[in-house]
């Protein structure tokens, strides 16, 4: 979580390490997802995933745990097109 850092939207370095976290955890967990398609939330600290059909449904579970943080959003499908997003 990146309360107390520089924000990501202004610190290329900050954003790149997220992404490469959460895409760590997206190929070690892709097998969890219980999807073919849709969308998964990665909070990349943690390593908690929130997997829904659409980008409402895993925002929604990542608010509930995550309100207003940081989370890197990508389509189970096309996991190169994702991006961080904080939640809400």
């Amino acid at each position: 979580m990146l309360k107390d850092q520089t924000p990501m939207y202004k610190d290329k370095k900050v954003r790149g390490a997220f992404i490469d976290k959460a895409k760590a955890v997206f190929e070690a967990k892709k097998a969890e997802f219980g999807l073919e398609a849709g969308v998964v939330g990665i909070e990349p600290e943690s390593g908690d995933v929130f997997v829904g059909a659409l980008l409402g449904e895993a925002n929604a579970a990542a608010y509930a745990k995550y309100p207003d943080e940081w989370i890197y959003f990508t389509r189970i499908e096309n996991p190169d097109e994702g991006l961080p997003l904080r939640t809400w």
